[in-house]
């Protein structure tokens, strides 16, 4: 068993980076919503209390039991937490007369407490709140100060107990990481011993222990989480593992035939199915984005028990879910933080369908997946593979999908994936794709008008997809691009860039 920490959810946009920045400092750590906290406390080496939407001068707002945690574990309160803590024990949180969003300087550190060494005078950190502590009771010690937040950190006196009205996990704290570092190490006395070659050899042990001799029945999608489920998997059960890969007939450009060929390559026992027709018959004059992405996931079941019947005795199903698709999909543990869109492969399995789910990535992030495969010496052309949604080009067409439209797209991305490896730019996007717009516009091609579809480029840069910037491609190489897309595919003749970032836009466009 390794060290933990333990993260209390209030509900914060900012929670599960927390988690990240913790897994970055090489430390386990779980995210559990504030009202079902663990019993068992006693076995994390600390506490760090989230940020959150609410106002703790909201009836409404959490109202953690900490006496179990409080002054007997290390605590940290980022944002909400740290109010929480004034406010419920003498303390005053009033509503902010100056706003207190986005970037600020440190003009007062504590070098020599042990939160706050080594952070500089004037360092950048990010505040997000609009209640701040004017008050705190006779016990807290001021340890940071902005120059309009007074009480910007503290710890109370006699214990390991702290809190801070920043966010360190963002990147714009740009000392974050030393004060968590801090925290977690010197305070919480963790031993950063969780590692990619740790977690393989954990998970492989884990899963031949869950599964024994079972057969297990995994989709593969060509990307790079499903492909280091697989090896995982395969390490652990090897030819128990009975990967399919479905042609869903929402793939890119050649994709079923070209990663067909390198799994075989991986020695994975993998069997292709094209069921392109099943889904476009699914999919048929459905317009809204959720209404298709549950169309989509529902072919996906019924294919994988189509499947799993010719497997004889097959009791589970393998899939590559990952942190951020459960987040995203389901607030995590059944907590406050708000779902923002189904994913096709979270949610579990009808009650017809007679296989479990194992699931060797749902705790972590993209960029971890990476360092895991790494480790596994998985080929990098398929570590390096942009992300690509679960339900292919389906949500990448705005509006109905027909095979037509699929091929247009199809040679749309194809023409823009193929040019972003040409120019050298690839490795520098972390997601690049095209949009089928639900619009035609007038152009003029010879001397004949035309009237046809209009096409949005997407390309973002992230670490892990829960943050990312729009990537500021050339404008010479934007300009090469559109002019081969108008000029090569049929059916398109005008091309945009899309410009957002996420938050507040997502990556994809439903």
């Amino acid at each position: 068993m390794h060290e933990k920490i333990l993260i209390l959810d209030f509900g914060s946009q900012y929670t599960q980076l927390i988690a990240r920045r913790v897994r970055e400092l090489n430390i386990y750590c779980e995210i559990h919503p504030w009202n079902k906290c663990p019993k068992e406390v006693n076995e994390y080496k600390g506490v760090i209390l989230s940020g959150s939407p609410f106002s703790v001068r909201d009836e409404s707002s959490p109202k953690p039991e900490l006496s179990e945690i409080k002054g007997k574990l290390p605590l940290l309160g980022v944002c909400f937490g740290a109010q929480y803590l004034a406010h419920n024990f003498g303390g005053e949180v009033l509503p902010s007369s100056t706003r207190e969003y986005g970037r600020a300087n440190i003009a007062y550190i504590d070098q020599k407490n042990v939160l706050t060494k080594g952070m500089s005078n004037g360092s950048q950190v990010w505040m997000s709140h609009a209640d701040t502590i004017k008050v705190i009771p006779e016990n807290f010690k001021v340890i940071a100060s902005t120059k309009d937040v007074e009480y910007a950190g503290y710890q109370i006196e006699g214990e390991d107990t702290f809190g801070i009205q920043f966010h360190p996990e963002v990147y714009h704290s740009l000392e974050g990481s030393i004060l968590l570092k801090n925290f977690l190490v010197s305070v919480c006395g963790c031993s950063q011993d969780w590692t990619p070659d740790s977690f393989v050899d954990e998970t492989v042990s884990s899963l031949r222990a869950q599964i024994g001799t079972d057969k297990v029945i995994l989709g593969l999608s060509g990307g790079v989480d499903s492909s280091v489920a697989a090896v995982l998997l395969h390490k652990a059960i090897g030819e128990n593992l009975h990967c399919i890969f479905v042609d869903n007939g929402l793939l890119r450009k050649n994709e079923f035939e070209s990663v067909l060929e390198s799994y075989m390559g991986m020695g994975l026992n993998v069997k292709g199915v094209n069921a392109s027709d099943k889904f476009y018959a699914e999919l048929k004059g459905l317009t809204d984005p959720e209404a298709k992405r549950k169309a989509i996931g529902k072919v996906f079941v019924d294919v994988f028990d189509e499947e799993s019947k010719l497997v004889d005795d097959a009791k589970w199903l393998g899939q590559g879910t990952i942190y951020p698709d459960v987040i995203e999909s389901v607030s995590v543990s059944g907590g406050p933080s708000a779902t923002i869109k189904s994913h096709h492969n979270v949610g579990g399995l009808p009650d017809y369908m007679k296989l479990k789910v194992v699931e060797p990535l749902k705790l972590l992030f993209k960029d971890e997946v990476r360092r895991i495969g790494r480790s596994l010496e998985i080929d990098s052309a398929i570590l390096g593979r942009h992300p690509f949604p679960g339900p292919g080009l389906g949500i990448r067409i705005l509006g109905d999908v027909t095979a037509e439209k699929v091929a247009i797209l199809q040679e749309v991305d194809h023409i823009f994936i193929a040019s972003l490896k040409e120019d050298g730019l690839y490795d520098e996007v972390w997601q690049a794709g095209a949009i089928f717009l639900p619009i035609q516009s007038v152009g003029v091609m010879g001397d004949e008008r035309t009237y046809e579809n209009a096409v949005a480029l997407r390309a973002v840069t992230s670490t892990d997809g829960m943050t990312a910037d729009w990537c500021h491609l050339p404008y010479e190489f934007l300009a090469k691009v559109s002019n081969k897309i108008i000029n090569q595919v049929k059916g398109i003749n005008r091309v945009t860039y899309d410009i957002s970032s996420k938050p507040p836009a997502t990556i994809e466009w439903e």
